[in-house]
């Protein structure tokens, strides 16, 4: 299985939250309240958001965070991103560090870009904006039959 890590996974739950209401101000304590996230996370992710331009921060009485941009310009590659870095799905193919014991001899390496690409691709698609509207009618998805 497939999975973002937690804190990123809780920053798109986050920026999903702010994306509801762009044009006002949200403290981490706030933010908490929406989404059932411990405070002190929701404050370590909207600072570590702000520093990577998706939120905007305000200091003082009536300060507080805002999207930087507005929903459908945020995408959730854009966010997952922001909280663990590059989308890669194998360590050979993240960036600079390599901690793979056969990626000497390893005939697949040079595969796995075009795949992170189109899962970040995928993950490129979809905007805030796109998230805070009501979900689809979950659609069943085909199952092949099983030879008997």
């Amino acid at each position: 299985m497939i999975r973002l890590t937690n804190l990123a996974d809780y920053a798109v739950v986050v920026m999903a939250a702010a994306a509801r209401e762009p044009a006002v101000k949200l403290s981490a304590a706030r933010v908490a309240e929406l989404t059932n996230i411990p405070a002190p996370t929701v404050a370590k992710l909207m600072g570590t958001l702000a520093r990577g331009g998706l939120l905007t921060a305000s200091r003082g009485v009536s300060g507080g965070f805002t999207l930087s941009r507005e929903p459908q310009a945020i995408s959730v590659a854009e966010v997952v991103e922001a909280v663990d870095g590059p989308i890669a799905l194998t360590s050979c193919s993240g960036g600079d560090i390599n901690d793979c014991a056969m990626e000497g001899h390893c005939a697949i390496r040079g595969h796995w870009g075009p795949i992170n690409q189109a899962v970040r691709g995928a993950l490129a698609a979809v905007s805030l904006a796109d998230l805070v509207q009501p979900a689809a009618a979950a659609t069943p998805v085909h199952q092949p039959a099983l030879a008997g």
